[in-house]
């Protein structure tokens, strides 16, 4: 895993700033602790942070390529790059055991055709002198960020980072008023928006060209397809998705430096340590513990462990809320409101001081359906086909505002979020179960002003233009979509990659092989969700090897008690927050809703605390970005 940068002058071939640039990889120097290298022409300068885990000797960048001179600055792991290595060596020598060198000759001889070959997690600059053509492009499922924007001055500049396109000097710093929405009702900022206005994410699965003199070319080369019916027999399936699990985590494990797992008690990482384990490698596992038993999964996790001999290690988290707050919001460079970034931090530190390449199982929950949100979303949409739109807001909307929200009352009485999803459209209801906050109390959160200035906009639009993206009748073929082109690479991936990379730890997802990805999305709805259980087939592929009962566990979270921190008498995140004076000062919070939310959560009138968590992340982002 690496930290790549640029700038390149869209107008002539003026020198670059490598002071600029410089500070730009110094940004990026936790992506990449082992090495620096620059490449630097008329007009463009690439900067290179690397972390050496294949070829150690072999793969610095960036990388020029024998072929036409192209040159390569890449972030990322081609797991199949042996077998393109081999297949190019017919036209070009392949001198390293590199997947940086077979990259950037596959990209010099065939264009961006080879995209399509690839298969990995990537995000990559990609230089031809011959054309004057920059070329930037992102993986299919979006394992790997990167960010752009255009200076005020003609240059265009890209990173791994949002700090570290800041640390070049060249931009400014305005808030994304609609980001800022955004952030408020999912808790993270989604593609391709940031925080900033003129900052921009690469989306997932695109190709982005940029040539001197010429408009931008935005490019989209895959796109999931998840399918509502057909597909093999259920049993024949269950044996198929052993065999692409084994496959995608064979193909993964390949490093020439130390490597494990993350092993929590939950059916995803299991399987993973499961397959690994049929390699016949010795394997090392990490585990996060928790003094909640709510949360702790120890003993879960101990269990696979043992059954399959594992070199085991647990870390019980001490998440120290106020000490830790500025730590975690400082390494994601916009806000973010997801609580499981304090273990998966802690996690990623503990694990790296072991290996420097861990396989995790991310991505299982949005393959095979996972979340407890789909069935419920089913559930609400059986009852949307049932009546029209102007009936269930009439009936339900009314419903959704005169019952009470009973924060304190057992999950089967809290009626109220039920009703006024009822009262909506289908995509508006499955952004609300996405939201991470309440709808009506983000409405009240924000200032009359940033209200104003949205002129209309909602963010539950970029669920509803997901799902319309689709093009499927399925209602969970359109809900696992929209999460595989918004939650997953917006929060998810988001949140594993800057807690791993900032301590320089590469975190690889099986699960995501894109190969395994279109399988799975070729089987019914059926054989992934039955009634109220998901993940229906990965148990089922994966109770040979886990057993039956360890697959019945409920599921636990990874997330914090952040209700109780927010109500404790010590140590309580809401002191600072109350004594800060940047989310008051930035004029886009309610702050005399914000303080009612605050009082009504400490005396427990009700539970606000996801809302003033937003809050506390969203001051500690302005604290970190000063």
């Amino acid at each position: 895993m690496c930290g790549i940068a640029g700038i390149v002058d869209l107008n002539a071939a003026r020198a670059i700033n490598r002071t600029a640039l410089k500070r730009m990889t110094d940004a990026l120097a936790h992506r990449g602790p082992d090495g620096e290298g620059f490449f630097y022409a008329p007009g463009i300068g690439f900067g290179h942070r690397r972390l050496a885990v294949i070829d150690i000797k072999g793969g610095a960048q960036p990388f020029r390529a024998q072929t036409r001179g192209c040159i390569l600055s890449f972030n990322g792991e081609i797991y199949n790059h042996a077998a393109l290595g081999a297949e190019l060596s017919a036209k070009v020598q392949i001198r390293t055991r590199s997947d940086s060198e077979v990259l950037a000759e596959g990209l010099a001889l065939e264009g961006r055709a080879f995209l399509h070959r690839l298969r990995g997690m990537f995000a990559f600059s990609f230089w031809e002198p011959d054309q004057k053509r920059l070329t930037l492009a992102r993986d299919r499922l979006g394992e790997r960020p990167l960010y752009y924007a255009t200076t005020e001055d003609g240059y265009f500049i890209f990173a791994s980072e949002i700090g570290a396109l800041l640390a070049s000097g060249m931009i400014e710093t305005e808030l994304n008023q609609r980001a800022v929405a955004d952030y408020c009702f999912y808790g993270y900022v989604p593609d391709p928006k940031t925080i900033y206005r003129g900052v921009h994410k690469l989306l997932a699965a695109h190709a982005l060209t940029i040539r001197p003199g010429h408009a931008p070319q935005l490019q989209r080369y895959w796109r999931p397809v998840i399918a509502s019916g057909g597909g093999m027999a259920f049993e024949d399936a269950a044996r198929m998705l052993r065999l692409y699990l084994d496959d995608a985590v064979g193909g993964q494990m390949e490093a020439d430096v130390p490597l494990g797992a993350y092993l929590s008690g939950g059916t995803d990482s299991a399987g993973i340590v499961a397959s690994m384990a049929q390699t016949g490698a010795d394997l090392k596992t990490f585990n996060i513990g928790f003094h909640e038993a709510s949360h702790d999964e120890r003993i879960a996790a101990r269990s696979i462990a043992e059954r399959y001999n594992t070199d085991h290690r647990e870390h019980l988290a001490d998440c120290s809320a106020p000490g830790m707050i500025d730590q975690i919001a400082a390494i994601f460079g916009e806000p973010f409101a997801d609580t499981s970034a304090f273990p998966s931090y802690l996690i990623a530190q503990e694990t790296r001081r072991h290996v420097r390449v861990a396989l995790s199982g991310d991505g299982g929950d949005e393959i095979f359906a996972g979340y407890r949100r789909y069935p419920f979303y089913l559930a609400e949409e059986r009852m949307r086909d049932a009546a029209p739109l102007a009936a269930r807001r009439a009936l339900f909307g009314a419903a959704g505002t005169l019952y009470p929200k009973l924060d304190w009352a057992p999950q089967s009485l809290r009626f109220k979020s039920t009703f006024q999803a009822l009262a909506r459209p289908s995509a508006e209801g499955y952004a609300a179960a996405v939201a991470i906050n309440l709808p009506m109390r983000v409405q009240a959160m924000l200032s009359t002003d940033l209200k104003r200035n949205l002129d209309g906009y909602h963010p539950h639009s970029v669920i509803a233009d997901a799902m319309a993206e689709a093009n499927s009748d399925d209602p969970l073929a359109r809900a696992q979509y929209a999460d595989l082109v918004t939650w997953l690479p917006g929060r998810m991936l988001v949140k594993t990659d800057r807690t791993a990379m900032a301590h320089g730890l590469e975190l690889r997802a099986p699960y995501l092989d894109h190969e395994l990805v279109q399988w799975a999305g070729s089987l019914p709805s059926s054989h992934k969700l039955q009634g109220t259980s998901g993940k229906r087939i990965l148990k089922k592929a994966l109770e040979p090897r886990l057993g039956a009962e360890f697959l019945s566990r409920r599921k636990q979270g990874f997330d914090l008690p952040i209700a109780q921190w927010l109500r404790q008498r010590d140590n309580n995140p809401l002191l600072r927050l109350n004594a800060s004076h940047l989310w008051r000062q930035s004029g886009l919070f309610n702050e005399g809703a914000v303080d009612r939310m605050a009082t009504a959560h400490r005396f427990g009138a009700a539970n606000c605390a996801q809302e003033l968590w937003s809050v506390i992340m969203f001051d500690a982002f302005l604290r970190a970005a000063r």
